[in-house]
């Protein structure tokens, strides 16, 4: 049998908040605040897709009559 170690599926990364190593519990995160930071920032919109005014106008330009 083996010595009761197990070896991780994938490298501890850095957490994208804080840049300490990322824990399984809260991946990719290193804990629970961090994700919760993260998890603000997105229901504040504090990220957000960019969007062009060419981009907005190729639906107006559709025609489904065939």
């Amino acid at each position: 049998m083996t010595d009761g170690k197990v070896t991780p599926l994938r490298k501890a990364q850095p957490c994208p908040e804080c840049g300490r190593p990322s824990v399984r519990a809260s991946y990719p995160f290193c804990s629970e605040r961090c994700r919760a930071v993260d998890l603000n920032r997105w229901l504040v919109g504090g990220y957000a897709i960019p969007v062009t005014e060419e981009e907005d106008n190729q639906d107006e330009d559709f025609d489904d009559r065939g």
